[in-house]
C-alpha cells in the first residue's frame, strides 16, 4: 500500500472513533453554500440553487445525514441546476434511489444506509421484536430499489447486522448505533475511494487521453469517486491527463455528469458521443479507459452502465488497456460469473424521450437495459482499496478477499 492511501485510512480510522467529528471533517471538505428543502410531500417542494464555490482542488459531497434527514444532490437536475434535496423520511430516500436523484453503486450503498438509519429512529416501538420488524420492513423497501447495485445489498446487510449486535440495548441507544453505523459507511467509502485512487494512479498514462464512460467520480459515491478518483489522484501526483467523456446514452451521465465535475475539479476533458470511441481510438488519442462497476462477479466479469461492454471490446481491438475501479464491496463473491447478475429494466420513457421531449414515434417497441457486462478477459486490471486484482481474476480475487476490510 501507498503511502497515501496509508495516511487516507490512517484518518479515516481516527475519524471512526468520533462520529460527530468525522460528520464535522467531512462537512467541512466541501465549500459550498447549501439550502435545504423538505421532499417528505413532494407537492410542497421548493427546490432552490445554491453555488458551489470556485476552487483548485473541489471536493463534491454526493449525499450527508442531517438531523431533517438524508441530503442529496439532485443528479437529475444537473448540469443546469445545482440543487440539495432532503428526505425526511424513509421512502423518500428509497424514492430518490430508485429516480436515480442519487445513483452510483456506492453512492447508493451509502444512501441505502443512511435511509434505514432514517427509517430506524423514526420507529414508534416499545420493544425489540416490534424493532426488528420495523427494520424488516425498512430494508424490503431499500432492497426493491436497484437490482444491480451490489452495494445496495452489502450496505443493507451490514446495517442488519449492526442491529442484531446491538439489540440488547434500549431503543434510544440501537438507533444511535444504526445513525453512527451509516455515518461510518459514509467515512468509510470516502477513504475507500482514496485508497482507491492511490493505488490506481500508478496505472494511468504519464500523459494522454483517458476515455471514461458514464460517471464514477464524486457523484457516484459519498466523495472523490473511483473511476474519476483514481484520474483525480494520477493530476494530484502530476500526470498530464485529458479525460475524454462519453455522453452515456440513455440518460447521459457522461455529458451531465462527468464533464461537470470534471470542469469544477479543473481536469481537461472533452465530451463526445458515444459511437465516436472506436474513431477515437484508431486516431491515437486513447491511452487508455477506465469505468467504475455496479457489481462485479468472482471471476472478474463487470457489470457497468450500458455500453462499457462496447467500449471493453474496441478498447481491446486497439491495444489499449481497460481498467475497472471500484471497491471491494462491489465484489460479489457470491455470483461465479456474469451470467448471474442481476440487469435492471428500466422506463422506456428513458429512451424515448430526452429532457421531457419526445423524440421516437408513439407505440415503438423499446429495449432499456441499464447495464451491460463485460467479460473479465476485455479487463486489464480490477483497482480496489485492497489492491489491484489482474488476471487469472479468481485468483487475485480470492487473495484481495483474504485482506482486511478498510475500516474508517
Amino acid at each position: 500500500m501507498s503511502a497515501a492511501s496509508a495516511l487516507t485510512l490512517f484518518v479515516a480510522l481516527f475519524l471512526s472513533r468520533f462520529p460527530r467529528i468525522k460528520v464535522y471533517f467531512l462537512i467541512r471538505m466541501a465549500t459550498i453554500s447549501e439550502i435545504v428543502v423538505s421532499c417528505n410531500n413532494p407537492e410542497q417542494n421548493i427546490y432552490t440553487n445554491f453555488n458551489l464555490m470556485e476552487r483548485t482542488n473541489f471536493v463534491l459531497e454526493t449525499l450527508k445525514w442531517t438531523d431533517a434527514g438524508v441530503t442529496f444532490i439532485d443528479q437529475t437536475k444537473l448540469p443546469t441546476e445545482e440543487i440539495w434535496i432532503t428526505c425526511g423520511k424513509y421512502e423518500a430516500v428509497a424514492d430518490a434511489i430508485r429516480t436515480m436523484v442519487v445513483r452510483g453503486a456506492p453512492a447508493i450503498g451509502v444512501a441505502a444506509a443512511m435511509g434505514i438509519a432514517l427509517g430506524a429512529r423514526d420507529l414508534n416501538v416499545t420493544s425489540i421484536s416490534e424493532f426488528r420488524n420495523g427494520i424488516g420492513q425498512i430494508c424490503r423497501v431499500m432492497g426493491e430499489t436497484r437490482p444491480t447495485a451490489v452495494n445496495l445489498f452489502w450496505a443493507i446487510r451490514r446495517m442488519q447486522r449492526k442491529f442484531e449486535e446491538v439489540s440488547g440495548r434500549n431503543i434510544p441507544l440501537i438507533k444511535q448505533a444504526l445513525i453512527d453505523e451509516a455515518l461510518a459507511i459514509h467515512a468509510e467509502d470516502i477513504a475507500t475511494n482514496r485508497a482507491m485512487g492511490a493505488n490506481g494512479a500508478p496505472l494511468m498514462p504519464e500523459s494522454g487521453g483517458v476515455l471514461t464512460h458514464c460517471n464514477a467520480g464524486a457523484l457516484a459515491t459519498a466523495g472523490y469517486g473511483t473511476a474519476l478518483g483514481v484520474i483525480r489522484a494520477a493530476v494530484e501526483a502530476g500526470k498530464k491527463i485529458h479525460v475524454f467523456a462519453d455522453e452515456t446514452r440513455p440518460i447521459l451521465q457522461g455529458a451531465r455528469l462527468t464533464a461537470w465535475e470534471l470542469m469544477k475539479d479543473k481536469i481537461p476533458v472533452t465530451l463526445m458521443a458515444d459511437n465516436m470511441a472506436a474513431t477515437m481510438m484508431a486516431q491515437g488519442k486513447i491511452q487508455a479507459v477506465i469505468v467504475g462497476a455496479d457489481r462485479i462477479a468472482a471471476n472478474g466479469d463487470t457489470a457497468n452502465k450500458i455500453g462499457t461492454y462496447s467500449v471493453a471490446i474496441l478498447a481491446h481491438e486497439h491495444g489499449i488497456p481497460m481498467y475497472v475501479a471500484a471497491p471491494f464491496s462491489t465484489i460479489d463473491m457470491e455470483t461465479p460469473n456474469g451470467s448471474g447478475i442481476p440487469i435492471e429494466q428500466r422506463s422506456t420513457r428513458e429512451v424515448t424521450h430526452i429532457g421531457g421531449k419526445q423524440i421516437a414515434p408513439t407505440g415503438v417497441l423499446v429495449e432499456n437495459q441499464a447495464f451491460d457486462v463485460t467479460p473479465a478477459r476485455y479487463i486489464s486490471a480490477i483497482i480496489t482499496e485492497r489492491g489491484v486484482a489482474t488476471a487469472p481474476f479468481k485468483e487475485s480475487i480470492m487473495k484481495l478477499a483474504e485482506k482486511k476490510e478498510v475500516v474508517a
